[in-house]
């Protein structure tokens, strides 16, 4: 593994325990520019595990805890007349950062939701005739609570496409919770992270040399063979978008730079899929039947598409 990308892995770990996959992929989410959704059930750590991430990278974090009442102002930002200049200024909004955590985005409202999407899509706020361009990197961490529905709204297909991958931490096992347990005992244990392990300089340098990452053709058309088995599925009523095929090639050069290959291979790309394709998939009534949930589909997909060789 990368050594600075250990370094950050294992600045997390001072605070969450046992979930070294899901840390993993939240940083390679981070090395692509992408925005990422956690859904899990309550008091598993998903603030926890955002918030390490936060202090483990210096920039500048925000969270906002979403509510039915929160207004587009409070995530835009708004102008107001300044008495002494007779100027109209801009008022930063919660997404003047590097590190947005919205908490429980379900329980915003669909304006609220509409706001937060150009920043997610634009990395840009338009306010009043004028365009305010958010700080690099600009990375949007957002949780739901997948089992609680009341007094909560849907996120439209079009907001989840916008997020690059959709993660679930999972109840920790017997040794796990042990651990947990004796961690929590004192304090915080988001106070054992008492220093950065990486600069923003040093996140986007990472990210422009993920972007150096080679992918060869045949690994390009893997991505592709994947994608399109959706559109063309009985089983799925809404396949992939060319969104998602683009969050998947990026996803696999990721991993190849975490562990140190200057080229992405079958490989990568598998490991991503699941993570970075499920969300984007809306089940046909027979999908469901035989797979219950998108996860599953996608990983029938895998066993499915034959993986191609790196020489091929």
């Amino acid at each position: 593994m990368n050594n600075k990308i250990k370094l950050l892995a294992d600045s997390i770990g001072k605070v969450i325990v046992g979930k070294d996959d899901t840390v993993i992929r939240l940083i390679a989410a981070m090395l692509c520019e992408g925005h990422v959704l956690l859904e899990d059930v309550p008091g598993v750590g998903k603030t926890q595990l955002i918030t390490a991430l936060s202090r483990s990278v210096g920039g500048r974090f925000n969270r906002i805890q979403l509510t039915p009442d929160v207004m587009p102002s409070d995530i835009a930002g708004f102008t107001m007349l300044d008495s002494k200049s007779g100027d109209f200024i801009y008022r930063d909004g919660a997404v003047m950062c590097n590190f947005l955590l919205a908490d429980e985005i379900n329980r915003a409202s669909p304006k609220v939701q509409s706001a937060l999407l150009e920043a997610m899509e634009e990395r840009q706020i338009s306010m009043d005739g004028e365009t305010h361009v958010l700080p690099k990197p600009f990375l949007v961490m957002a949780t739901q609570n997948p089992v609680e529905t009341y007094g909560t709204f849907h996120l439209p297909e079009a907001q989840m496409d916008r997020f690059f991958m959709k993660l679930s931490m999972g109840y920790p096992d017997e040794t796990e919770e042990l651990k947990i347990l004796e961690r929590t005992e004192m304090h915080n244990p988001i106070n054992n992270i008492d220093a950065p392990a990486m600069s923003v300089e040093e996140i986007l340098d990472m990210q422009q040399a993920v972007r150096q990452i080679r992918v060869t053709d045949t690994v390009k058309k893997y991505v592709v063979d994947l994608v399109r088995f959706t559109r063309d599925d009985r089983n799925a009523a809404l396949g992939i978008s060319p969104r998602g095929s683009i969050a998947l090639y990026k996803a696999a050069k990721a991993f190849a730079y975490i562990y140190e290959r200057d080229y992405a291979t079958p490989d990568d790309v598998k490991k991503t899929a699941v993570s970075v394709l499920a969300h984007r998939i809306i089940l046909s009534p027979q999908g469901k039947s035989e797979f219950g949930t998108a996860e599953a589909y996608v990983e029938s997909i895998l066993n499915t598409i034959p993986v191609p060789a790196m020489g091929s």
